[in-house]
């Protein structure tokens, strides 16, 4: 964030599991954001999962209708559609069905949203986001930010698998846009483009200057190899680095149509990945030399 307007927030602390600091943060508040959320493709945090995201939603939605709250965007993610195994085009259109391929993240999302039209239904204004994956600076030791760490060590695996990805400034920006419009109670994919992994983690290696990957990481190796990080992990006692929902996310091939958001927003462009993608290296190469971030 620039130091200009940085300087303008007001930072208040809270916990979207505290209704009192949420009622305290939305005193005389008109429009809001919520994009907190808990990301993990761990089978074990599947309680904390439907803590923060169903559950903490729940407490937004909640009181923001009692502080008299006009508009809400809640941003949810491209994932609280659902997957199949076929893949295909995702659109708005999709209906939710339980099925294995869905991860635990993308369950609590779902019932998150549920609470969210919940409160559309109850008098509360505002729209939906489903980002797909999101692509900036920021802690590359977590969420997609790893992807950008991985590039950076020089990770020498791809899969074929593909995905939709967004800039983090264009995500940012629809939903300021969206959160000031007239548009109520629709949901809106935000998806930049549709690239395989290889696609992207060239890009990333070409952005820092490293060798790209050159291994393929077949369905059949990303079995094996989450078994044995699970395996590691009962034996070191620390989280795996790779688990059974984040190796089939990775195999999956699904794209997503951004049509809605541009039809609704004429004057809204989405920046090209590549240069997504060159400015966050750029950013990410800038931060590791001043010693701010650690590589």
């Amino acid at each position: 964030i620039e130091k200009d307007i940085l300087d303008k927030v007001e930072w208040v602390e809270g916990d979207i599991l505290d209704v009192v600091s949420l009622a305290d943060a939305m005193q005389g508040v008109d429009r809001i954001v919520h994009a907190a959320a808990l990301v993990s493709f761990h089978s074990a945090d599947r309680k904390r999962l439907l803590q923060a995201n169903r559950d903490g939603t729940a407490n937004v939605v909640n009181v923001a209708l009692e502080e008299g709250v006009r508009r809400l965007a809640y941003i949810s993610s491209v994932a609280a559609l659902g997957r199949t195994r076929a893949g295909g085009l995702v659109d708005e259109s999709k209906k939710w069905s339980e099925t294995k391929s869905n991860t635990q993240y993308a369950v609590s999302k779902h019932l998150a949203e549920i609470e969210v039209w919940r409160g559309f239904s109850e008098g509360l204004d505002g729209v939906i986001l489903n980002p797909s994956t999101i692509l900036g600076f920021g802690d590359w030791h977590q969420s997609s930010g790893a992807l950008f760490r991985n590039a950076w060590r020089g990770f020498p695996w791809y899969t074929e698998g593909i995905n939709g990805f967004v800039g983090v400034e264009d995500a940012a920006r629809a939903t300021v846009e969206l959160l000031f419009s007239d548009i109520s109670e629709e949901r809106f994919i935000v998806n930049g483009d549709n690239w395989s992994f290889h696609q992207l983690l060239n890009a990333m290696a070409d952005g820092f200057g490293k060798k790209r990957p050159a291994r393929e990481a077949t369905p059949f190796l990303g079995e094996i190899a989450w078994r044995m990080e699970a395996l590691k992990s009962k034996l070191s006692g620390r989280k795996a680095l790779l688990t059974k929902e984040s190796a089939r996310v990775a195999h999956s091939r699904t794209s997503f149509d951004n049509k809605a958001i541009l039809e609704a927003l004429p004057d809204f462009e989405f920046t090209p990945l590549e240069e997504v993608i060159a400015r966050a290296c750029g950013q990410y190469k800038e931060a590791v030399a001043k010693g701010s971030l650690a590589p």
